[in-house]
């Protein structure tokens, strides 16, 4: 997935770099900072806290059976001189069998088709195509030609901040998870005015209503 998005990446570089200056001028391009989007929306970071819970009990469970089979050789060890061949072999394919059965977990829960995957995709990727079509529907409304990720391995010697679309993305799906929750006429109105601010004016609103905040806490 990686190596195709640098394909792709890579192809609208080299459109871009091939045109003309005239042609240049008139292409728009955005960009995002998917990592910063992603750490401010609270269903992703609920999710990640999940799949991280999940992978710290499969890495426990590994880390135990380990201990298990380091303890199995340390004993076969300290008993060997008083075990016959046949003994010895028996008890190393034991050890063997366990190894086996610790490898197949390995596999099991972090393999290519591991849970870990499957995880990752129940609970990440639907937040993952949240933002996506945020941005399409973004870069759709500003008329941009491409937009690029900042965080992605795409090199960007320079990026100048008002072609940052990140802040817009996050306040396009808060909106869309307010759109969810309105049940009554005045949510609808208060939806709508809210709607119809522009980023700067939510942003202004929000440091209002920070500073007022904190003065309460003051008091």
């Amino acid at each position: 997935m990686r190596m195709k998005t640098n394909v792709i990446f890579l192809s609208i570089a080299l459109l871009i770099f091939g045109l003309t200056a005239e042609a240049q001028r008139s292409i728009r391009i955005g960009y995002v900072d998917m990592n910063y989007i992603l750490e401010n929306v609270p269903e992703y970071q609920e999710a990640q806290a999940q799949l991280d819970n999940r992978v710290a009990q499969w890495k426990n469970e590994i880390e135990k059976r380990n201990k298990e089979i380091a303890q199995m050789r340390k004993t076969l060890d300290n008993e060997r001189v008083l075990l016959t061949q046949e003994l010895i072999e028996e008890r190393e394919d034991e050890i063997k069998f366990v190894e086996n059965e610790v490898l197949e977990y390995q596999q099991k829960r972090f393999g290519p088709n591991g849970d870990l995957m499957k995880q990752r995709s129940i609970l990440v990727e639907p937040i993952q195509d949240q933002v996506f079509n945020a941005v399409q529907e973004i870069a759709e409304a500003r008329q941009y030609d491409f937009v690029l990720d900042k965080s992605s391995d795409l090199v960007m010697l320079y990026a100048n901040k008002r072609h940052d679309i990140s802040d817009q993305i996050l306040l396009s799906i808060k909106r869309s998870a307010k759109r969810t929750q309105v049940n009554s006429r005045a949510d609808k109105e208060e939806l709508k005015r809210d709607e119809a601010l522009t980023l700067d004016q939510v942003n202004e609103r929000e440091e209002r209503e920070a500073e007022a905040q904190a003065q309460q806490s003051e008091r």
